[in-house]
């Protein structure tokens, strides 16, 4: 799928240029939507105004927050293509996770397989889990280029009469690729094997996300692409034994089944979860959700042709990198060697490089490489892409050791 770039800013239905829709600091450069995601304003209005409302009558409010969430959640979960009765909220991804690893039994010697793609709080939960009965964590190697029906014989090949779960990305997050989880999912069936969809940056990206991701267990973020405050995210499930799913904190609800026990959890702040389906509304009325993956698609492809071409002195192999299953948002473009070549290096020079040159950026690391992780959305702009070249480049090949940057690329 390609879509022709485009350099001119996007504008809303109102007329509105879409970088002012968003309460960001214009003295900063954001070119890293998908670590922690971006609230539009109105919709920080709408989670401030129902903040007003339970500090102004506390008891009139967290009784009814329950009715609240519950009614929100059947607001959101088409979104997601999934059923109310089938959806909760959770704080976040990981939470997802740790709730469905809680409801687990497995036995000694049991093998859960995850993958090099792994996000690394998700497969630290599944270390805990096979720690906790004696079971073991195996690592299935899928390669950045791999097509899909190479992707499905590498879990095919892990398979053993041992293999319970599988925990697998349906977007990576080191690597931006989309995995073939639906087809993972379908042939982990055909053995007796259950499939933890790690759904976190699907949401908005992919059009009913939970659908398509398949899975005995789904969950992604909301706080990511689809701009609701944060502290917000889906678990999805039809599983027969859902009622084993437990919220994190016991509350009054606990004596009511799945999902609705998962609607009342004392005084947690349930605003992100009220105020989530005002993001998905929000971005539906003022651009679409269609076209805006076709324009992150875009505004990325651009992105990722101008920075690569500032790096590609510097880079041995081709800078831009190009998947067989890439996403619309996220594109990765090769480091010089030495830069982020493990996950605590790429860390590292995320915020080494926002305290130098003000701009928002994300590193990742796969198989020793570093990569920068560019992530955009409607607020990104052609000019923020030479920002990066001229305030990012020069630092990054400082740090490298590489030679002074020609001015012909700067200009």
């Amino acid at each position: 799928m390609s879509f022709p770039p485009t350099s001119l800013p996007a504008r809303l239905t109102s007329g509105q240029r879409a970088r002012a829709a968003w309460p960001l600091d214009p003295a900063i450069v954001h070119l890293n939507h998908g670590s922690f995601g971006a609230v539009p304003t109105a919709v920080v209005a709408v989670q401030d105004e129902l903040r007003a409302r339970a500090d102004a009558s506390p008891v009139g409010w967290f009784p009814r927050v329950a009715d609240y969430v519950r009614t929100a959640r059947a607001e959101i979960a088409p979104f997601v293509g999934a059923e109310a009765q089938d959806t909760v909220f959770v704080p976040n991804a990981s939470a997802a996770a740790t709730v469905v690893y809680n409801s687990l039994r497995l036995d000694a010697d049991d093998e859960i397989l995850v993958t090099d793609h792994g996000y690394g709080a998700i497969t630290m939960g599944a270390a805990r889990l096979a720690r906790r009965y004696g079971a073991r964590v195996r690592t299935v190697r899928v390669g950045m280029f791999a097509g899909e029906d190479e992707v499905l014989e590498s879990f095919r090949a892990a398979f053993t009469p041992r293999t319970r779960l599988i925990v697998v990305d349906q977007i990576t997050s080191p690597t931006a690729m989309r995995l073939p989880t639906r087809k993972i999912t379908a042939l982990a069936h055909e053995h007796g094997i259950r499939v933890l969809v790690d759904g976190a940056h699907a949401p908005g990206l992919i059009a009913d996300a939970a659908a398509a991701g398949g899975g005995d267990w789904w969950f992604g973020n909301l706080h990511k692409w689809p701009c609701a405050p944060r502290g917000a995210a889906l678990l999805v499930t039809a599983a027969p034994d859902r009622d084993d799913l437990w919220p994190l904190i016991d509350s009054w609800g606990g004596a009511d089944t799945y999902p609705d026990r998962f609607d009342s959890q004392g005084t947690l702040d349930a605003t992100g979860y009220i105020a989530a389906p005002a993001a998905i509304d929000f971005i539906e009325r003022e651009y679409g959700w269609e076209r805006t993956r076709e324009r992150m698609w875009q505004t990325a492809d651009l992105g990722a042709a101008v920075i690569a071409a500032a790096l590609q002195p510097y880079v041995a192999d081709d800078a831009r990198v190009t998947l067989p299953r890439p996403v619309p948002s996220m594109r990765l473009i090769r480091l010089p060697d030495g830069l982020g070549a493990t996950r605590e290096e790429a860390d590292d020079l995320r915020m080494l490089l926002l305290d130098a040159t003000g701009v928002e950026t994300a590193f990742t690391s796969y198989e020793g490489r570093g990569y920068f992780r560019l992530s955009v959305h409607l607020y990104t702009e052609a000019e923020d892409f030479t920002a990066f070249v001229e305030r990012c480049v020069p630092e990054i090949l400082r740090r490298a050791g590489a030679p002074a940057l020609p001015r012909t690329i700067l200009t």
